[in-house]
Protein backbone atom coordinates (compact mmCIF):
# COMPACT_ATOMS: atom_id res chain seq x y z
CA UNK A 1 0.00 0.00 0.00
CA UNK A 2 1.44 3.33 -1.18
CA UNK A 3 0.10 6.41 0.55
CA UNK A 4 1.14 9.98 -0.71
CA UNK A 5 1.91 12.07 2.28
CA UNK A 6 2.35 15.06 0.67
CA UNK A 7 -1.21 14.77 -1.49
CA UNK A 8 -2.80 14.20 1.54
CA UNK A 9 -1.60 16.80 3.36
CA UNK A 10 -2.62 19.33 0.38
CA UNK A 11 -6.09 18.04 0.30
CA UNK A 12 -6.76 18.44 4.13
CA UNK A 13 -4.95 22.05 3.45
CA UNK A 14 -7.43 23.06 0.80
CA UNK A 15 -10.45 21.40 2.90
CA UNK A 16 -9.48 23.18 5.95
CA UNK A 17 -9.27 26.58 4.04
CA UNK A 18 -12.45 26.35 2.54
CA UNK A 19 -14.14 25.25 5.88
CA UNK A 20 -12.98 28.18 7.84
CA UNK A 21 -13.36 30.49 4.61
CA UNK A 22 -17.34 29.30 5.12
CA UNK A 23 -17.30 30.16 8.94
CA UNK A 24 -15.42 33.55 7.75
CA UNK A 25 -18.74 34.58 5.71
CA UNK A 26 -21.01 32.84 7.68
CA UNK A 27 -19.64 35.42 10.50
CA UNK A 28 -18.97 37.98 8.13
CA UNK A 29 -15.42 38.11 9.43
CA UNK A 30 -12.39 40.12 7.60
CA UNK A 31 -10.11 37.67 6.05
CA UNK A 32 -6.69 37.74 5.96
CA UNK A 33 -4.75 35.33 3.45
CA UNK A 34 -1.82 34.85 5.33
CA UNK A 35 -3.68 33.94 8.91
CA UNK A 36 -5.95 31.62 6.54
CA UNK A 37 -3.77 29.90 5.11
CA UNK A 38 -1.88 29.35 8.81
CA UNK A 39 -4.61 27.63 10.45
CA UNK A 40 -5.76 25.86 7.91
CA UNK A 41 -1.85 24.46 7.51
CA UNK A 42 -2.13 23.86 11.22
CA UNK A 43 -4.56 21.85 10.86
CA UNK A 44 -3.98 19.83 7.77
CA UNK A 45 -0.01 19.11 9.80
CA UNK A 46 -2.26 17.48 12.47
CA UNK A 47 -3.91 14.65 10.27
CA UNK A 48 0.03 13.44 9.28
CA UNK A 49 0.12 12.16 13.46
CA UNK A 50 -1.88 9.19 12.36
CA UNK A 51 1.19 7.84 10.48
CA UNK A 52 3.63 8.93 13.44
CA UNK A 53 2.60 5.83 15.58
CA UNK A 54 4.91 7.63 18.33
CA UNK A 55 1.92 10.44 18.47
CA UNK A 56 -1.12 8.11 18.30
CA UNK A 57 -1.88 9.33 21.80
CA UNK A 58 -2.53 12.40 20.55
CA UNK A 59 -5.24 11.15 18.50
CA UNK A 60 -7.96 11.97 20.90
CA UNK A 61 -11.12 14.19 21.09
CA UNK A 62 -9.39 16.55 23.30
CA UNK A 63 -6.48 17.09 21.21
CA UNK A 64 -8.86 17.67 18.48
CA UNK A 65 -10.93 20.33 19.73
CA UNK A 66 -7.71 22.05 20.97
CA UNK A 67 -6.23 22.36 17.62
CA UNK A 68 -9.53 23.43 16.56
CA UNK A 69 -9.33 25.80 19.29
CA UNK A 70 -6.03 27.15 17.92
CA UNK A 71 -7.05 27.31 14.48
CA UNK A 72 -9.61 29.42 15.15
CA UNK A 73 -7.10 31.86 17.06
CA UNK A 74 -4.88 32.06 13.71
CA UNK A 75 -7.64 32.45 11.47
CA UNK A 76 -9.80 35.11 13.22
CA UNK A 77 -7.59 35.55 16.58
CA UNK A 78 -10.23 36.30 19.43
CA UNK A 79 -11.61 39.64 20.27
CA UNK A 80 -14.22 38.54 22.85
CA UNK A 81 -15.26 34.98 24.61
CA UNK A 82 -18.44 35.42 22.98
CA UNK A 83 -17.47 36.48 19.54
CA UNK A 84 -14.86 32.84 20.03
CA UNK A 85 -17.52 31.06 21.07
CA UNK A 86 -19.40 32.20 18.42
CA UNK A 87 -17.04 31.69 15.83
CA UNK A 88 -16.22 28.28 16.89
CA UNK A 89 -19.98 27.21 16.87
CA UNK A 90 -20.19 28.25 12.93
CA UNK A 91 -16.92 26.49 12.64
CA UNK A 92 -18.41 23.21 13.70
CA UNK A 93 -21.31 23.70 12.04
CA UNK A 94 -20.02 23.83 9.02
CA UNK A 95 -17.76 21.08 9.29
CA UNK A 96 -20.90 19.20 9.84
CA UNK A 97 -22.70 20.20 7.37
CA UNK A 98 -20.21 19.45 5.45
CA UNK A 99 -19.24 15.73 7.05
CA UNK A 100 -22.93 14.81 6.64
CA UNK A 101 -23.15 15.88 2.97
CA UNK A 102 -20.29 14.03 1.85
CA UNK A 103 -21.82 10.71 3.76
CA UNK A 104 -24.90 11.54 2.73
CA UNK A 105 -24.03 11.44 -0.73
CA UNK A 106 -21.98 8.45 -0.77
CA UNK A 107 -24.58 6.77 0.58
CA UNK A 108 -27.32 7.32 -2.19
CA UNK A 109 -24.95 6.69 -4.88
CA UNK A 110 -24.16 3.19 -3.15
CA UNK A 111 -26.46 0.01 -4.62
CA UNK A 112 -27.37 -2.26 -1.77
CA UNK A 113 -25.02 -4.83 -3.17
CA UNK A 114 -22.17 -1.69 -1.90
CA UNK A 115 -23.47 -1.72 1.32
CA UNK A 116 -23.77 -4.81 2.42
CA UNK A 117 -20.11 -5.42 1.28
CA UNK A 118 -18.96 -2.79 3.26
CA UNK A 119 -20.70 -4.62 6.45
CA UNK A 120 -18.84 -6.97 8.72
CA UNK A 121 -19.22 -8.56 11.68
CA UNK A 122 -17.32 -9.01 14.55
CA UNK A 123 -16.75 -12.38 16.87
CA UNK A 124 -18.91 -10.95 19.28
CA UNK A 125 -22.06 -10.09 17.39
CA UNK A 126 -21.37 -6.67 16.92
CA UNK A 127 -21.51 -5.34 13.25
CA UNK A 128 -19.52 -2.43 11.77
CA UNK A 129 -19.34 -0.72 8.75
CA UNK A 130 -16.20 -0.34 6.22
CA UNK A 131 -16.08 2.89 4.33
CA UNK A 132 -14.09 3.40 1.48
CA UNK A 133 -14.26 6.76 -0.03
CA UNK A 134 -12.13 8.25 -3.24
CA UNK A 135 -10.07 11.05 -2.41
CA UNK A 136 -11.65 13.15 -5.59
CA UNK A 137 -15.14 12.15 -4.37
CA UNK A 138 -14.68 13.87 -1.05
CA UNK A 139 -12.90 17.08 -2.85
CA UNK A 140 -15.77 17.12 -5.27
CA UNK A 141 -18.68 17.09 -3.11
CA UNK A 142 -17.12 18.81 -0.63
CA UNK A 143 -17.10 21.59 -2.23
CA UNK A 144 -20.76 21.14 -3.31
CA UNK A 145 -22.03 20.73 -0.15
CA UNK A 146 -20.31 23.89 0.86
CA UNK A 147 -22.12 25.87 -2.30
CA UNK A 148 -25.12 24.10 -1.50
CA UNK A 149 -25.10 25.58 2.10
CA UNK A 150 -23.94 29.23 1.43
CA UNK A 151 -26.86 29.02 -1.24
CA UNK A 152 -29.02 28.42 1.08
CA UNK A 153 -28.03 30.57 4.24
CA UNK A 154 -27.54 33.85 1.80
CA UNK A 155 -31.44 33.00 1.03
CA UNK A 156 -32.32 32.99 4.24
CA UNK A 157 -30.48 35.97 5.38
CA UNK A 158 -32.08 37.71 2.73
CA UNK A 159 -36.01 36.61 3.26
CA UNK A 160 -34.76 37.64 6.95
CA UNK A 161 -34.00 41.34 5.70
CA UNK A 162 -36.80 40.87 3.60
CA UNK A 163 -39.39 40.20 6.25
CA UNK A 164 -38.49 43.54 8.96
CA UNK A 165 -40.14 45.57 5.33
CA UNK A 166 -43.39 43.06 4.99
CA UNK A 167 -46.31 44.07 6.37
CA UNK A 168 -50.23 43.34 5.58
CA UNK A 169 -51.95 45.56 3.54
CA UNK A 170 -55.89 46.40 3.75
CA UNK A 171 -57.85 47.92 0.20
CA UNK A 172 -61.34 49.03 0.88
CA UNK A 173 -63.33 50.15 -1.68
CA UNK A 174 -67.11 50.60 -0.55
CA UNK A 175 -68.35 47.45 0.76
CA UNK A 176 -65.61 45.55 -0.94
CA UNK A 177 -61.84 44.34 0.87
CA UNK A 178 -58.94 43.64 -0.53
CA UNK A 179 -56.02 42.05 1.99
CA UNK A 180 -52.01 40.92 1.00
CA UNK A 181 -48.84 41.30 2.08
CA UNK A 182 -46.97 44.26 0.69
CA UNK A 183 -43.20 45.04 0.57
CA UNK A 184 -42.42 48.42 1.74
CA UNK A 185 -40.08 50.11 -0.92
CA UNK A 186 -38.05 53.03 0.52
CA UNK A 187 -37.09 53.92 -2.92
CA UNK A 188 -40.93 54.34 -4.79
CA UNK A 189 -40.86 58.05 -5.11
CA UNK A 190 -44.46 57.34 -7.66
CA UNK A 191 -47.24 59.71 -7.04
CA UNK A 192 -49.78 60.89 -9.14
CA UNK A 193 -48.67 64.14 -10.48
CA UNK A 194 -52.20 66.09 -10.11
CA UNK A 195 -53.52 65.42 -6.57
CA UNK A 196 -49.83 64.73 -5.41
CA UNK A 197 -51.26 61.00 -3.62
CA UNK A 198 -49.06 58.80 -3.51
CA UNK A 199 -49.49 55.15 -5.72
CA UNK A 200 -48.65 51.98 -3.98
CA UNK A 201 -48.99 48.93 -6.66
CA UNK A 202 -50.99 45.70 -6.38
CA UNK A 203 -50.81 42.47 -7.99
CA UNK A 204 -53.84 42.64 -10.50
CA UNK A 205 -54.87 39.04 -9.91
CA UNK A 206 -56.21 40.14 -6.33
CA UNK A 207 -58.49 42.49 -8.11
CA UNK A 208 -59.47 40.24 -11.03
CA UNK A 209 -63.20 39.29 -9.69
CA UNK A 210 -64.08 43.21 -9.71
CA UNK A 211 -62.36 44.19 -12.76
CA UNK A 212 -63.90 43.40 -16.31
CA UNK A 213 -62.95 41.25 -18.40
CA UNK A 214 -59.68 40.39 -19.95
CA UNK A 215 -58.06 43.30 -18.42
CA UNK A 216 -55.01 41.70 -16.43
CA UNK A 217 -53.68 41.04 -20.56
CA UNK A 218 -54.24 44.48 -21.34
CA UNK A 219 -52.31 46.22 -18.62
CA UNK A 220 -49.56 43.05 -19.54
CA UNK A 221 -49.64 44.14 -23.05
CA UNK A 222 -48.56 47.65 -21.95
CA UNK A 223 -52.37 48.95 -23.20
CA UNK A 224 -53.62 50.75 -19.63
CA UNK A 225 -54.00 53.74 -21.15
CA UNK A 226 -56.90 52.47 -23.34
CA UNK A 227 -58.69 50.73 -20.80
CA UNK A 228 -60.57 53.98 -19.92
CA UNK A 229 -61.38 54.84 -23.35
CA UNK A 230 -62.57 51.37 -24.11
CA UNK A 231 -65.25 51.61 -21.24
CA UNK A 232 -68.80 52.19 -22.74
CA UNK A 233 -72.04 52.94 -21.15
CA UNK A 234 -73.22 49.26 -20.88
CA UNK A 235 -70.42 48.46 -18.85
CA UNK A 236 -71.52 47.36 -15.37
CA UNK A 237 -67.82 48.60 -13.72
CA UNK A 238 -68.97 50.31 -10.32
CA UNK A 239 -65.84 51.78 -10.24
CA UNK A 240 -65.56 53.61 -13.64
CA UNK A 241 -65.67 57.17 -11.56
CA UNK A 242 -62.59 55.69 -9.40
CA UNK A 243 -60.27 55.34 -12.32
CA UNK A 244 -57.18 56.90 -12.55
CA UNK A 245 -54.23 57.03 -15.33
CA UNK A 246 -50.52 57.64 -13.34
CA UNK A 247 -48.19 57.95 -15.76
CA UNK A 248 -44.34 56.69 -14.97
CA UNK A 249 -41.31 55.76 -16.46
CA UNK A 250 -40.47 52.11 -16.22
CA UNK A 251 -36.74 50.38 -16.33
CA UNK A 252 -35.12 50.72 -19.52
CA UNK A 253 -38.58 52.08 -21.20
CA UNK A 254 -40.20 55.46 -22.41
CA UNK A 255 -42.71 56.94 -20.10
CA UNK A 256 -45.72 54.88 -20.07
CA UNK A 257 -49.12 54.85 -18.04
CA UNK A 258 -50.14 52.58 -14.56
CA UNK A 259 -54.06 52.01 -14.22
CA UNK A 260 -55.21 52.85 -11.00
CA UNK A 261 -58.10 53.19 -8.37
CA UNK A 262 -58.97 55.54 -5.76
CA UNK A 263 -59.82 53.68 -2.88
CA UNK A 264 -62.14 54.62 0.35
CA UNK A 265 -59.55 53.15 2.71
CA UNK A 266 -55.78 51.63 2.97
CA UNK A 267 -54.51 50.07 5.95
CA UNK A 268 -50.83 49.22 6.41
CA UNK A 269 -49.61 47.78 9.40
CA UNK A 270 -45.77 47.03 9.88
CA UNK A 271 -44.10 46.39 12.93
CA UNK A 272 -47.13 46.60 15.17
CA UNK A 273 -48.38 50.39 13.50
CA UNK A 274 -51.27 50.39 11.86
CA UNK A 275 -51.49 53.13 10.13
CA UNK A 276 -54.85 54.25 7.62
CA UNK A 277 -55.30 56.89 5.10
CA UNK A 278 -57.61 56.88 2.22
CA UNK A 279 -55.28 59.82 0.34
CA UNK A 280 -53.33 56.88 -2.14
CA UNK A 281 -54.04 55.19 -5.13
CA UNK A 282 -53.68 51.92 -6.15
CA UNK A 283 -52.21 50.59 -9.33
CA UNK A 284 -52.62 47.56 -11.01
CA UNK A 285 -49.21 45.03 -11.97
CA UNK A 286 -50.16 42.24 -14.18
CA UNK A 287 -47.23 40.73 -13.69
CA UNK A 288 -46.06 39.02 -10.01
CA UNK A 289 -44.39 41.45 -7.83
CA UNK A 290 -42.34 38.63 -5.95
CA UNK A 291 -40.91 35.69 -8.44
CA UNK A 292 -41.61 33.62 -4.47
CA UNK A 293 -44.68 35.15 -3.89
CA UNK A 294 -43.17 36.37 -0.85
CA UNK A 295 -45.23 39.76 -1.27
CA UNK A 296 -47.89 41.23 -3.84
CA UNK A 297 -48.14 44.76 -3.33
CA UNK A 298 -45.57 47.37 -3.00
CA UNK A 299 -46.44 49.75 -0.43
CA UNK A 300 -45.42 53.36 -0.92
CA UNK A 301 -43.43 54.63 2.31
CA UNK A 302 -45.44 57.50 2.83
CA UNK A 303 -48.15 55.09 3.83
CA UNK A 304 -46.20 53.91 6.98
CA UNK A 305 -45.15 57.34 8.41
CA UNK A 306 -45.96 57.93 11.68
CA UNK A 307 -48.35 60.79 13.16
CA UNK A 308 -51.40 61.77 12.62
CA UNK A 309 -53.13 64.57 10.94
CA UNK A 310 -56.83 65.04 8.67
CA UNK A 311 -55.76 62.53 6.43
CA UNK A 312 -54.13 59.65 7.95
CA UNK A 313 -53.55 57.91 11.48
CA UNK A 314 -51.73 56.14 12.94
CA UNK A 315 -52.25 53.74 15.90
CA UNK A 316 -50.04 51.13 18.15
CA UNK A 317 -51.57 47.39 17.20
CA UNK A 318 -50.90 45.21 20.60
Amino acid sequence: MVVYIDLIFLMNLIIDAALLGVTAWMRKLRIRVWRLAAAAGIGAAYVLMMFLPQLSFLYTFLTKFLFSVVMLFVAFGFGSLQTYLRNMGAFYIVNFVAAGGILGVHYLLQTSGEVWNGMWYSATGGASFELKIGAVFILVVFFGVLIGFRLVQASRQRQLQLSSYLGEVTVRIGEQSVTCTGLVDTGNQLTDPLTRMPVMVMETSLWDEYLPEGWAAKIRSGGADNLIMELSEDDRFLWRERLRLVPYRGINKGSQFMIALKPDEVQVKVAGQLTSTHRVLVGFDAGKLSSEGAYQAIIHPALTEHGSDGDKATVNVI
